[in-house]
């Protein structure tokens, strides 16, 4: 079975998609940028005075994409090649992936399924910068007791 995405051709169209969303759902900021260092797509956004920061890795989704698709020296490309087109594949999928759980998190928001805060939440930004995921993993709030 292929990855989820790994056909995606949307890219910055999936940027203005989600714009739109944004915008129809009321947000009144939005932007977005790749980090190549980071191999991290993020989009932010606020809505009513909640600042939304999602960061997604395409780092994350190569590796898979390399282990579902793994370089042979049958390939057309070289092995440098091979792991670019991971990264060029997992950069668009990660795009359109990001436009249909946004898309779906507003949704679901906008029908009363959630609350703002329930389907952003690890997203929200706090009023010192921090996203609340990163102060859950700091404080270690969801490791696992033997």
């Amino acid at each position: 079975m292929p990855l989820p995405y790994q056909d995606a051709k949307a890219g910055t169209r999936a940027f203005d998609d989600i714009q739109k969303t944004l915008d129809h759902f009321g947000c009144d900021r939005f932007g977005s940028m790749q980090d190549k260092g980071r191999q991290e797509t993020i989009v932010q956004f606020s809505y009513q005075g909640r600042d939304v920061l999602m960061k997604v890795s395409w780092g994350g989704y190569a590796s898979l994409w390399l282990k579902e698709n793994p370089w042979s020296s049958r390939r057309q490309l070289d092995k440098d090649g091979w792991n670019k087109k991971a990264m060029d594949v997992a950069q668009g999928a990660v795009c359109s992936l990001l436009r249909d759980w946004i898309k779906a998190q507003v949704t679901a928001v906008a029908c009363g399924v959630r609350t703002f805060e329930e389907a952003f939440m690890p997203d929200l930004m706090l009023p010192n910068g921090q996203r609340l995921i990163e102060v859950v993993h700091n404080q270690k709030m969801l490791e696992r007791k033997p």
